[in-house]
């Protein structure tokens, strides 16, 4: 056990511990009958037919032929992490749920990220939803908030999931694009659904493309109820805020990332947490008193409206750290269960219509996924504290119920397991008055479909605006039916009509001559992740571009001012080995530019040493690293005769430093002849912080 471990995460640790072993020196059959030869099948003979009574080879060979369960159908491809919840203050005033009363609990938690539309094979990279689930398990049951990265949804009802689905999964006809939205199929869909409208703004955003999932925000996507003691209730939208600051990949470097290393962002929470660099997001609630209902220019039950911040500020609550990778991927990661309908007393719903739909759906995949209604009992599964009831049969049952009693009134057990409505830890659902006609008819209130996506193209500085338009491009331009990239670009007239012209002119399609609708000026700080954290390196990953010849005292120097700063500094070189520097000493090669690329680091360094540069400038890796490092706006530095480097490269657009002693800091680009490691350190520490240099206007030029 970790020491810092509260007593709920150390329960569930502890339950897992019988679950887990390791591999044994004597290899037996599932029965722990001991085995001779696990090399050659039971046959007549060396010659003869395999025989039925090989009972290892029967076991083994079918295990095998089951080994792969169901995929999801969405969110297949995820990567998670067990770590704990810790609530600031009490919430009482607001909720019952247990785990939101005592700061010095610990709540344990599982959380899977994941995309939404790929297979389990596919690329992290790719442009997408993110999934964000967090398996809370408190002393009253599981709790799972089962969220995405962007706070709105497609659609408004549930009905519409399974369409929406096949439409972004690859066409029936030939199972392509791989986890991609740009074809036919999909904007065809959306473009009959207007009601998508402010969703599609997100996904053509930089938020569809986080650096990491340490570095992007989470959302519970519904209205939800919080009910204290007293029976108040009160609605909720929930957050979680990265610590780190939301920060995004470029297009260009998400595509190289997808054949570079499609595990991307999965190998980048794994190594952060092996290296202790524990994630850590804070969970925020917007909170609206049941009387503020309907104060709001859009309905609290759509689940394609944001609550701008501005008009409820959020309220963190409490802070979940990630300090531990699973020990087996399948056995936690694959099989591990989320379902928004496991609350816990204290927290309800409400009649949001695609919550409602969600209601349904996730119990119904569970059951065929994972083969059946005991899926609870897998130990990712099970909550902390123990489950009592009358089922006792279904595939995989794990628990040995003891007694004669399986039903519910009894009298030869006791009456037990029994209801106990006045325990105030029992759950009992929220009161709400409900009346009306059975009717299939949407509610006028969610009518509005651009005025909040309108709102995000406004919050956007310069430099992401282009960024949608680009990706409108993109995606529109593989779509070949000319009515279907029509009838989007009406739409984003509807929105702006600035992005509609913009957007029209890379599609192949008339721009809009007029404004359509009614658009507005207003706009939410919160939305443009330019307004992110921009004060920390902590965890960053800087390229040391270097080979034999190079100046050990700047490269040491450099390493640990970015390693005191929490960056995680390595060399980058031709080969594999120890490099040896002008004055003799030694130094491992982590990368190489064969293994590595730009594109996986969020910074580069190069240091002096006039054999190191003079041969790296012969070096097209080198000089294209720097390149493509300079077009994806990041920060750059050089000191010595590394700065000769950067100038036998294309960058365009900076200033490099001249004269003696002298350090220009120009765009993200630092460099210095013969300054101070220290001041240059200091400030390329800072250029690192700001993510992105988006002033870099001549970027294009740039061969890379």
């Amino acid at each position: 056990m970790v020491e810092h471990n509260g007593r709920n995460e150390q329960r569930k640790d502890e339950q897992l511990e019988p679950f887990r072993r390791e591999s044994g020196e004597h290899l037996t059959t599932n029965q722990g009958v001991r085995i001779d030869d696990t090399d050659n099948s039971l046959t007549a003979g060396e010659r003869g037919p395999t025989l039925m009574e090989d009972f290892h080879f029967r076991e083994k060979m079918t295990h095998f032929d089951h080994e792969r369960i169901p995929e999801r159908v969405v969110h297949a491809r995820g990567s998670g992490a067990h770590g704990y919840f810790q609530v600031y203050e009490s919430m009482a005033e607001y909720t019952k749920a247990k785990f939101l009363q005592d700061p010095a609990v610990k709540t344990p938690v599982f959380v899977r990220f994941s995309t939404v539309v790929g297979f389990r094979g596919s690329a992290d990279t790719v442009r997408d939803v993110r999934g964000f689930a967090t398996k809370f398990y408190t002393e009253d049951g599981v709790y799972d908030l089962v969220g995405n990265n962007m706070p709105v949804f497609f659609i408004q009802d549930g009905i519409k999931f399974p369409d929406l689905v096949h439409s972004i999964k690859p066409e029936p006809h030939n199972e392509m694009p791989q986890a991609s939205a740009a074809h036919d199929n999909f904007w065809d869909f959306i473009s009959l659904m207007p009601e998508s409208m402010h969703m599609i703004m997100w996904v053509l955003s930089d938020r569809a493309l986080p650096r990491s999932y340490r570095m992007m925000e989470g959302f519970g996507v519904h209205t939800f109820r919080w009910i204290n003691e007293q029976g108040k209730a009160r609605f909720v939208k929930l957050h979680w805020k990265p610590k780190l600051g939301m920060h995004s990949l470029v297009w260009d470097e998400v595509q190289k990332l997808a054949g570079k290393d499609p595990d991307y962002n999965r190998r980048d929470l794994w190594e952060a947490i092996e290296m202790g660099d524990y994630p850590e997001f804070e969970l925020g609630v917007q909170i609206v008193e049941a009387e503020d209902e309907h104060k709001f220019d859009f309905d609290l039950l759509d689940p394609t409206k944001i609550i701008p911040e501005e008009m409820v500020p959020v309220r963190p609550v409490g802070k979940m750290v990630l300090n531990r990778n699973p020990d087996n991927f399948f056995a936690e990661t694959e099989q591990v269960a989320f379902h928004p309908g496991h609350v816990v007393p204290g927290i309800d719903f409400t009649n949001d219509p695609l919550l409602q739909g969600r209601l349904f759906s996730y119990t119904d995949t569970q059951l065929i996924r994972l083969g059946g209604p005991n899926f609870t009992e897998i130990p990712i599964n099970r909550p902390v504290n123990a489950a009592h009831n009358n089922q006792r049969d279904g595939y995989m049952r794990q628990t040995i119920d003891k007694g004669a009693v399986n039903y519910s009134p009894n009298s030869r057990g006791g009456g037990c397991p029994m209801a106990n409505p006045d325990n105030l830890r029992a759950y009992t659902h929220y009161a709400e008055k409900v009346e009306g006609q059975k009717i299939r008819k949407r509610s006028e209130s969610f009518k509005d479909h651009y005025s909040q996506a309108t709102l995000f193209w406004n919050s956007m500085s310069e430099a992401e605006k282009d960024h949608i338009v680009s990706a409108a491009h993109f995606e529109l331009a593989k779509v070949n039916d000319k009515a279907i990239r029509q009838r989007m670009v009406d739409h984003f007239n509807q929105i702006s009509h600035d992005l509609a012209q913009r957007v029209a002119q890379g599609i192949g399609v008339p721009e809009p001559t007029e404004p359509a609708g009614q658009t507005h000026d207003r706009s939410s700080p919160a939305l443009s992740m330019e307004n992110t954290v921009k004060d920390t390196v902590k965890s960053r990953k800087v390229a040391i571009l270097a080979i034999d010849g190079f100046d050990h005292t700047q490269v040491m120097e450099m390493k640990q001012a970015l390693q005191k700063a929490g960056a995680n500094a390595q060399i980058v070189s031709k080969f594999s080995g120890t490099l040896h520097s002008a004055d003799g000493q030694e130094m491992e090669v982590d990368k190489t530019f064969l293994t590595s690329a730009s594109v996986m680091f969020d910074a580069i360094y190069v240091p002096g040493g006039q054999q190191s540069i003079e041969t790296l400038k012969q070096q097209g890796d080198a000089l294209h690293f720097i390149n493509e490092a300079f077009r994806h706006g990041k920060a750059i530095a050089a000191t010595g005769e590394g700065v000769e480097l950067l100038k036998a490269s294309d960058i365009v657009g900076a200033e490099l430093a001249d004269q003696d002693g002298r350090i220009s800091a120009d765009n993200g680009v630092v460099t210095t002849r013969q300054g101070s490691i220290a001041d240059v350190s200091q400030q390329f520490i800072a250029a690192i912080a700001q993510h992105r240099h988006w002033n870099r206007m001549q970027k294009e030029r740039v061969p890379a």
